[in-house]
């Protein structure tokens, strides 16, 4: 592996600058598409394009650098990485995520596309749990489960912003206790770091006044050809798990830690993904393509620790996934289906991207056997999660 070195004139120029049962992929596009999509084309969305007062607060866009000429934007609506701009083999900036150009355009195609996922991402099982003999019912927002937080989890939600320095900001959001029917006064912080060797660490905090569930990830979709390029199925992914959780026709853990072995799942090296997507598996069938969550080898860790890669052979980009979460969910993008309008002006088709969402297991609170996301109050929630990228 090696870094490309970009020049500071090049960095200078840069700043200047589901199917709606499963993954609600799928909505209609806004007015402002194509002009944003046209600004996004030398680099970053305009700035102006995010600066708009949403729920009675000020949205913005949020630029991070580093020495190597990387660059990542962030908005404070739903903490929302809208651009990831690596080089790749090449040293051409190569923007890596999947999003839109303005604020306008996020708020008429309400997605996951790169967004925070709480108070508790992937599924509950038939949308309810129960806590310390309490059940609580919650929005059935995909089929008869309930997905990443209910109707306006925290993907709609206006977190406060705080840059610190060229390379670091800082969200905070509060969660009041009720909010989408989870118990708990719930303190949310977030941190996003762009490092000098070229990873996004995203490190989550949260703590509650009243016993609760919490389970947060970033729902980031990538695609290591560029946004906009079409499929991914070139792309080699390896993830380190000898075991997946599979799941019923709705998406919901069957409670059974499954081997990989011998079955599309066994990812233990590297394979192109459209070598498995398709194949002739019952799970493979449930999930549309991939759809699930893997066994992390080594369980939670207080560091973290590689977990997955990803290697497009085109571009040569690499990115690792290092996270302290005992489990990460593959996504192949299957249910994207043109309806949208990216960045670079093109429809995100079906499989034009893949997500690694890192997390505890879906539908933990009803899985005894699965590790526990309950959070009581006087302990504080924490897990750390890096994209880090790389060429070849």
């Amino acid at each position: 592996m090696k870094k490309i070195i970009l020049s500071a004139v090049l960095l200078g120029l840069l700043v200047g600058c589901n199917n709606t049962n499963n993954k609600a992929d799928s909505s209609t596009m806004s007015d402002s598409t194509a002009t944003a999509a046209a600004d996004s084309a030398s680099g970053l969305p305009e700035r102006s394009r995010f600066q708009k007062d949403v729920d009675g607060k000020k949205n913005d866009l949020y630029v991070l650098t580093n020495a190597n000429g990387m660059t990542v934007a962030v908005t404070n609506y739903g903490g929302r990485i809208v651009s990831i701009l690596v080089p790749d083999k090449t040293g051409k900036l190569v923007d890596v995520n999947l999003g839109h150009g303005s604020i306008d355009d996020y708020l008429a195609n309400e997605s996951f596309f790169g967004t925070l996922v709480g108070r508790y991402g992937n599924r509950i099982g038939k949308g309810q749990f129960t806590l310390e003999g309490k059940t609580y019912k919650l929005a059935t927002n995909n089929g008869p489960n309930s997905l990443h937080g209910g109707k306006k989890g925290f993907n709609a939600k206006m977190w406060d912003a705080t840059p610190v320095g060229n390379n670091v900001l800082k969200l905070h959001y509060v969660s009041p206790d009720g909010e989408e029917n989870y118990p708990g006064t719930l303190n949310v912080d977030v941190t996003y770091t762009l490092t000098d060797d070229n990873g996004i660490r995203i490190e989550y905090q949260a703590t509650t006044d009243k016993a609760t569930v919490v389970n947060l990830t970033n729902h980031a979709y990538f695609n290591l050809n560029g946004e906009g390029s079409g499929s991914v199925a070139d792309h080699l992914i390896q993830i380190k798990a000898d075991r997946y959780t599979p799941v019923d026709a709705t998406l919901i853990p069957t409670g059974e830690l499954a081997p990989v072995d011998g079955t599309p799942f066994d990812l233990r090296n590297p394979v192109a993904i459209g070598e498995r997507q398709d194949a002739d598996h019952p799970q493979i069938k449930n999930g549309g393509g991939f759809d699930h969550n893997f066994v992390l080898n080594g369980g939670q860790t207080a560091e973290p620790r590689v977990v997955a890669t990803v290697t497009s052979p085109q571009t040569g980009i690499s990115m690792d996934v290092l996270t302290t979460e005992p489990g990460v969910q593959f996504y192949g993008g299957n249910f994207l289906n043109g309806q949208r309008i990216g960045k670079a002006g093109k429809p995100y088709e079906k499989r034009n991207a893949f997500c690694l969402e890192t997390q505890h297991y879906p539908d933990s609170p009803n899985q005894p056997k699965f590790p526990t996301t309950v959070l009581k109050p006087g302990e504080t929630y924490k897990t750390t999660t890096e994209y880090r990228f790389s060429v070849k």
